[in-house]
Order: structure tokens, then C-alpha cells, then sequence
């Protein structure tokens, strides 16, 4: 699943899932076929948990939690059995590891012009002063804008919109050397090995079933 929001971008890859703060507006598509689970809970029963969607690494005892939460229309914390479902997954939501699978966007109107074009073409193989030339900046004040608005370098940012890309790609069953090369990347191995810096293991590996 892709989530976007006024602040960004998420990809869910499979058996993953994504934290969204009450009151967040934010749109959902999918890649391939779904399916997926949501659980809805009062905002004071997760006070601890950040205020900023994340995507987050699912054990395999909070998805076993998940799955039986939904056999109920809604839990109660007034009966005992249900209380404690609902504070054991609490407790498996704080101690949850985030991943980097997010893509905060800047809020200058010059550079999220630079972002929509990116966005529209992530394999494109544009160089930043073709993309200035556009939006009506220099070349200093885009990347002075996404490394203030973003915390992230420009190359980095495009980097990490090129990642994204190629998992929704790979979500929706196309192959590595595909995803890879629809992405912008040069070569599959090149992209094989920056996936492996950023989520430790190799595409393959992190969308088989666990």
C-alpha cells in the first residue's frame, strides 16, 4: 500500500503496516492484490506514539493480536480478557521498530514543484539544473529548501523516491530487474545493493511470506 499525506508519502510493503495519528487526512492505494487489516483506537490509549505517520515492522505476535482483535466488533476495556488484548497490542505498538519507508515532502511551493515533476517521473534521468530551470529557483536554494524542509540532501531525497517507486513495483509482482530499471537505476545489481544498505537484506528476501 502507498499512503500519502499533506507531509509525505509511505509505502507498506507486505506484513507490514502503517501508524496514522488521529485526525490525519491522508488517501490509500494499492499495489497488486491486498489484504489488510485496520484497527481504529482512542487517541489517549496511544499517547506514547508519535504524532507523524511511520511504517512500522509487524512481530509475529502483534499480527497474531491484530487478526484476533478483528474478531470483535469493538473492544471493551471494561471486560477483563478484552482489556488485556488491548494493552498487549499497545505495548507491541510502542515497542515496534520503524522503517525507512517514508518520504517527507517540503512545504516551499518551488521545491514541491521540483517534487511533483519527480513524483510524475522517478526514472527520469533529469539533473537539478534542468529541474530549477522549472520552478523558478537556483540550483543552491532547492537543495538549501529540501535539506531544511525534509531533512534529507536533494540526492538523497531522490534516492529514497526511487526506492518507493520500485517496491510498489515489486508489490504489484513485477521483477527485480524491472522494478529496478523503471526506477532509474542503471543496472539491477545497483539497485539490489542500495535496497540492501537501507533495509538490510535483498528485495527477494523481503517479500517472501513470513
Amino acid at each position: 500500500m502507498t499512503v500519502r499525506t499533506q507531509q509525505g508519502i509511505w509505502v507498506v510493503p507486505p506484513l507490514r503496516a502503517v501508524w496514522i495519528p488521529a485526525e490525519t487526512p491522508h488517501s490509500v492505494a494499492m499495489s497488486g492484490p491486498v489484504s489488510m487489516r485496520t484497527l481504529y483506537l482512542l487517541p489517549r490509549l496511544v499517547r506514547t506514539l508519535p504524532q507523524k505517520c511511520f511504517v512500522m515492522n509487524v512481530s509475529p505476535l502483534l499480527r497474531e493480536l491484530i487478526l484476533h482483535a478483528c474478531k470483535f466488533a469493538r473492544l471493551n476495556k471494561k471486560a477483563p480478557v478484552q482489556r488485556r488484548i488491548i494493552e498487549i497490542i499497545v505495548d507491541q505498538l510502542e515497542a515496534a521498530h520503524s522503517i525507512p519507508l517514508q518520504l517527507p515532502h517540503p512545504t516551499d511551493s518551488r521545491a514541491m514543484r521540483v517534487v511533483q515533476r519527480l513524483i510524475a517521473g522517478p526514472g527520469e534521468q533529469w539533473t537539478l539544473e534542468t529541474l530549477c530551470e522549472d520552478c523558478g529557483a537556483s540550483k543552491r536554494t532547492i537543495e538549501r529548501l529540501f535539506l531544511a524542509e525534509t531533512g534529507m540532501t536533494f540526492t538523497r531525497w531522490r534516492q529514497q523516491l526511487r526506492l518507493l517507486h520500485a517496491m510498489q513495483i515489486l508489490a504489484s509482482g513485477e521483477k527485480v530487474t524491472g522494478a529496478a530499471l523503471d526506477a532509474g537505476y542503471s543496472s539491477p545489481s545497483a539497485f539490489i545493493s542500495m535496497f540492501k544498505r537501507q533495509l538490510g537484506t535483498t528485495p527477494t528476501r523481503y517479500f517472501e511470506p513470513r
